[in-house]
């Protein structure tokens, strides 16, 4: 008889004799006992986290490992980096292959809480995989029972019979990342992100205070807040549950390291980390960097003096973007903004400009489209008004961005100083794709001097960052 089906026998026989035998200690202060370290017997089989992945990557599907056909059992140590503790986590345990320069990780389902007073981080531990199933839920694969084509957790009542402590309780060092370098094969990996922050819509809000972890009336389940690089322009989604102990506590203003396990959403649409509390956020440094701001709100009326515009008709189909006094310019990769005509659901509006990192294959995508200098001096009432549209932006990235030092020169942008202008509304990955969005009329009153403004997109060819956007009727008037 398969082992899985005696497992299913014995839970039902346990739940009729007592409920009693299935009941852990959840007393938080439960002391955890010398352990000694883990042998195997003399037929068993070790692997690895890698080998297991490997082989749910071959069968593409749920699987259960069944036992050996030399009577022994199939094992799979790594090193425990999830805490339950402050309630971030619940009913699982994440663990890595190694304690430093891990290359790959995995969560086992554990239906016992709490985990952290049994297998508290850093501890290494031995799963018996006789029995038990690999599947991938919401993005991340996992280890668990089988019903079905589901993955339900390892019962309380088996947890010591598949879950075995060794004596080895590591230090662990967290895999340095930058967002850029987050791929599928670091999930589930206990990694650090440098120099980052919480975005500045999140910490300066109009309520005067910055948002909370998981405590806003609006957070549902999980608190989304952006952490950015202030190496770069890349984002990435903190998740905090709401039913985690810190939820309530503001967001630091300051920016510093982070680390925490690179995990997906629930819906799998975009990788976040989450942390095992907030002693993972060292913030030591007081100044931000925050860009440059050209914040006048919005206008209530254009004016009637054209400055510049385009609409792109002028433009060939499929070509990069010329004349009119624009600078295209590719900063890395292969993508330029580029004339794009296009029918059906997301059509354009006749010739619109497009740029997009999909499917390009670029490690990093920027790219600029620079107007002509705008004397704001001489104009000070000055607006901007356009209107963008986007095929699945994921996290690729376009700004409304300005100068009042770049040199004309394609050389020069990388050394000019450029602000934001964060009054302008460009299209968000969740609005409707085949629907196109106003900016605004964007009020410019409150720059002066001669200012060149740009369109920045950020993104790269990898799937969670190869968003398109598209560009049309863009305006300047006074």
């Amino acid at each position: 008889m398969k082992t899985v089906k005696k497992i299913q026998i014995c839970i039902f026989a346990t739940a009729l004799i007592t409920l009693n035998a299935c009941v852990e200690n959840d007393d938080f202060n439960t002391p955890i006992s010398l352990d000694q370290p883990f042998t195997l017997g003399q037929n068993d089989i070790a692997t690895d986290i890698s080998a297991v992945l490997g082989e749910y990557a071959q069968q593409g599907e749920i699987f259960t490992y069944e036992d050996p056909t030399n009577g022994g059992n199939i094992y799979l140590s790594g090193y425990v980096i999830s805490s339950d503790e402050g309630g971030n986590f619940f009913e699982e345990i994440v663990i890595q292959d190694s304690p430093s320069n891990p290359s790959a990780g995995i969560v086992v389902q554990v239906d016992v809480n709490p985990l952290f007073t049994y297998y508290e981080f850093g501890r290494k531990i031995w799963i018996k995989l006789n029995g038990l199933s690999v599947a991938e839920s919401n993005g991340v694969i996992q280890i668990g029972f089988r019903n079905g084509n589901d993955l339900e957790k390892i019962p309380s009542a088996f947890r010591n019979e598949f879950i075995m402590r060794d004596a080895e309780i590591a230090s662990i060092s967290p895999l340095e990342l930058s967002v850029a370098e987050f791929t599928n094969d670091k999930e589930n990996l206990f990694i650090r992100l440098a120099d980052v922050q919480f975005v500045r819509e999140e910490v300066f809000t109009p309520a005067g205070r910055p948002l909370t972890f998981a405590g806003e009336a609006s957070d549902e389940f999980d608190g989304e807040r952006t952490l950015e690089s202030c190496a770069g322009n890349a984002t990435v989604i903190l998740s905090t549950s709401t039913f985690s102990d810190f939820k309530s506590l503001s967001l630091p203003t300051t920016r510093g390291a982070i680390d925490g396990i690179l995990t997906r959403d629930y819906f799998d649409d975009f990788y976040t980390l989450v942390i095992n509390s907030p002693e993972n956020i060292n913030f030591d440094n007081e100044e931000r960097c925050d860009p440059i701001l050209l914040d006048c709100g919005l206008a209530s009326a254009e004016g009637t003096t054209v400055l510049f515009e385009d609409d792109f008709e002028s433009q060939t189909p499929f070509s990069p973007i010329t004349g009119n006094g624009w600078t295209n310019h590719i900063e890395a990769g292969t993508e330029s903004f580029e004339a794009y005509t296009s029918g059906g659901a997301n059509a354009s509006q006749g010739v619109s400009c497009r740029i997009g990192a999909y499917q390009s294959g670029d490690a990093s995508s920027i790219a600029w489209l620079i107007t002509p200098s705008i004397d704001l001096t001489a104009n000070p009432n000055a607006t901007i008004t356009f209107q963008t549209s986007n095929s699945f932006s994921d996290n690729s990235e376009l700004e409304l961005m300005f100068s009042n030092d770049w040199d004309g020169t394609t050389d020069g942008i990388s050394s000019a100083t450029w602000g934001v202008v964060p009054a302008a509304y460009i299209t968000q990955d969740s609005d409707f794709y085949g629907a196109w969005f106003d900016s605004g009329i964007v009020d410019l009153s409150c720059g002066e001097g001669v200012l060149h403004f740009a369109f920045k997109y950020t993104g790269s060819g990898a799937s969670d960052f190869d968003g398109t956007y598209e560009i049309d009727h863009i305006r300047i008037a006074n």
